[in-house]
């Protein structure tokens, strides 16, 4: 079986929606300063986190099975805030969702996640994926702002 990773400066190059589980509302968490600073280079944020309704001034979903579709279809990539142990679930509503809407859409767990099992989950749903990267820092590689 081949093995679904992707480049993690291509995925920045050509993605414009990000479902973000695990957005936080607490300025001092990287779960919000990140989805904000990707918000202000121009990406679309869309946030999952079942304690809220509204981050960042955009509505909240509590999972990602919740997205209505035509926020669903808009999604490109979706980024995990969430304890390695939980990314695993997290994959499993990925290709369900993915199921769902037709899209393929590219997993992508921050800075020090990783998790072998949630990586069979994609690969076996064909679904690319990237772990323990933060989006912050390959945005500024693939800008050529880093």
């Amino acid at each position: 079986m081949t093995s679904a990773t992707t480049s993690p400066v291509e995925v920045m190059r050509t993605i414009k929606t990000i479902a973000v589980v695990g957005a936080s509302k607490n300025p001092g968490k990287d779960a919000y300063s990140i989805p904000m600073f990707l918000k202000s280079k121009g990406f679309r944020v869309v946030p999952v986190n079942p304690t809220s309704t509204e981050i960042l001034g955009e509505r909240a979903y509590p999972d990602l099975l919740s997205l209505p579709s035509e926020v669903a279809s808009a999604v490109d990539a979706v980024e995990v805030f969430r304890p390695s142990e939980e990314l695993p679930v997290v994959a499993g509503q990925v290709v369900e969702l993915s199921k769902k809407s037709g899209r393929r859409y590219i997993f992508w767990a921050q800075s020090g996640l990783e998790n072998d099992e949630a990586k069979r989950v994609l690969d076996e749903a064909g679904l690319p994926y990237v772990m323990d990267a933060c989006m912050r820092v390959v945005y500024g590689i693939a800008s050529g702002s880093a």
